[in-house]
């Protein structure tokens, strides 16, 4: 039974070393309390090409992640936290423009997610370069009906997200409100150290973690989704084969 099982997963898994040109386009995000790197995706393309150009550009670098919140989120991308003293307040800002939001039914605000920080405009236009992302932590499904009728305005999570917000964790109030962007593929253990930093009142951690980002070359991403499909394809094999 279990080399059907694995015969089947074969067949389901895409071959990526023979592509010319990647899929996806994916960056780093590099700090004192590690690395991690991060898909963007196809499904948000203004959202994409605007973060991948400002990434290129270099704009991100020197930044800070200037507000944190245990079990929510972590934000960064205010170009006046490169020159922020200790103790200023930060948030306020941006590039001049906004993005239109692109809200996607597939896309929403499990751990690891990084979406587009925005003020309370009517739109849910995004800022031109905040971004945060998601820790969240887990919730049962009581929890889950409560922010469906109270925070969702009676929107109704589906299934299968259900499940992950359960297992894995999120913050679910967040879904159809912000653009979710991109996810974390490596490196989550970057934003669970950075989200128990010791912060101020305004939520900006004492010690500075400032952000070096810059954009993966296409061998270097034909490599990452390589053993990105090595491991999914051996969780699945795991799963499958009963074992914990």
């Amino acid at each position: 039974m279990l080399k059907k099982i694995i015969a089947i997963l074969l067949l389901t898994v895409p071959v990526f070393a023979g592509a010319k040109k990647p899929k996806h386009v994916y960056v780093s995000i590099k700090t004192n309390k590690g690395e991690c790197i991060i898909r963007l995706y196809n499904e948000t393309p203004k959202h994409r090409d605007n973060f991948l150009k400002l990434a290129k550009e270099g704009f991100y670098n020197g930044t800070l992640f200037h507000r944190v919140i245990k079990g929510f989120m972590i934000q960064g991308g205010d170009p006046k936290s490169k020159t922020a003293i200790a103790g200023q307040e930060l948030g306020n800002g941006d590039l001049g423009y906004k993005l239109e939001a692109e809200l996607r039914d597939s896309l929403f605000h499990l751990k690891g997610a990084v979406s587009a920080a925005r003020d309370d405009n009517p739109t849910k236009a995004s800022s031109s370069c905040q971004f945060y992302i998601v820790q969240g932590k887990t919730f049962t499904d009581e929890e889950l009906n409560m922010i469906e009728q109270q925070r969702l305005n009676g929107r109704k999570i589906p299934v299968w997200q259900r499940e992950i917000y359960k297992k894995t964790g999120g913050s679910p109030f967040l879904d159809q409100n912000y653009t979710v962007f991109g996810y974390v593929v490596r490196g989550l253990e970057m934003v669970d150290s950075i989200a128990i930093l010791e912060k101020d009142l305004d939520n900006r951690p004492k010690e500075d973690v400032k952000i070096e980002m810059k954009v993966l070359k296409k061998r270097t991403i034909k490599k990452l989704e390589k053993e990105l499909l090595q491991e999914s394809f051996k969780k699945k094999l795991i799963m499958a084969s009963g074992k914990k």
